[in-house]
């Protein structure tokens, strides 16, 4: 990285610029998660921003968290766990669990607060898979790939037989697909540029009323839904028989991202005491 001098007032001459970190340049996203704040948003290209909550996804399990995660039965895939708060938790109880994720930062920082992650897509071959017994969804991971209906399916395929899946909705009745690009709306320059375009990807805000239909279409039931702390959550067990992976799996056909929301080719990352069976 190129260095400029700076003007030094202390002995009037010049000094060397203090270096910047490495991921100083990178993409959004990774930054936030570098310093555990924002600001980061969702944009849509009508200007459209919706914020994100880089620090209380990066803090500690809150309250609502807790609440949820004694809600889990079993082996816990954690779909779209960002910098891995919900995963470092569950692992501390000594709950098995995985993180996975599409950001790359998201799974190193999930891997150092103790919690097993590996960089993968939904739509990916995962590690067990018709052997979770819960599956998350929070923090709007809903959204994923723009097409509930679908990332449902998918779920069928990974948990158990009759397995939980616990979601977290839009706190309003909301049903829409759009096409969003994370930004810091700041742009690369600071406060007052332009905001540099990100690759934009499709994405759904899916209220407590809308999942619920989807949902039932997609023989899913609903056993629980509840609201706290100004964020709401709805539990649902699959109804049907699990569906051939070659026809509900193909990663090929499917388009998801998670987190960072950024295509990449992919990667797996260093799973750790993942389950291959039931717990009981």
């Amino acid at each position: 990285m190129n260095e400029s001098p700076v003007a030094d007032s202390a002995v009037g001459g010049l000094v060397p610029a203090p270096a910047q970190p490495a991921w100083a340049g990178a993409d959004p996203y990774t930054r936030a998660l570098r310093t555990g704040r924002g600001p980061l948003f969702l944009r849509r290209a009508d200007g459209w921003l919706l914020p994100l909550e880089v620090e209380r996804w990066c803090a500690r399990a809150d309250a609502v968290d807790l609440e949820i995660l004694g809600r889990c039965e079993g082996s816990v895939l954690d779909i779209g766990c960002g910098p891995g708060r919900l995963v470092a938790e569950l692992a501390g109880q000594g709950r098995r669990v995985l993180g996975i994720d599409v950001s790359a930062a998201a799974v190193s920082r999930t891997t150092r607060l103790g919690g097993p992650a590996l960089r993968r897509s939904v739509f990916e071959p995962l590690p067990a898979e018709g052997r979770w017994d819960t599956a998350l969804l929070v923090d709007g991971n809903i959204g994923i790939g723009g097409d509930p209906r679908a990332l449902l399916a998918r779920l069928t395929d990974l948990l158990v037989p009759a397995g939980l899946l616990i979601a977290e909705t839009v706190p309003m009745d909301v049903d829409e697909r759009v096409r969003v690009h994370i930004t810091d709306a700041r742009g690369a320059d600071g406060p007052g540029t332009p905001p540099t375009p990100g690759t934009p990807f499709p994405w759904a805000r899916i209220g407590t009323r809308a999942l619920i239909r989807h949902a039932t279409r997609a023989d899913w039931t609903a056993v629980d839904q509840w609201a706290t702390g100004g964020r709401s959550f709805v539990a649902l067990r699959s109804r049907s028989l699990r569906r051939s992976r070659k026809s509900s799996a193909d990663p090929a056909k499917r388009t998801a991202v998670i987190s960072s929301q950024r295509p990449r080719k992919p990667s797996a990352g260093s799973p750790v005491a993942i389950p291959y069976r039931r717990s009981t």
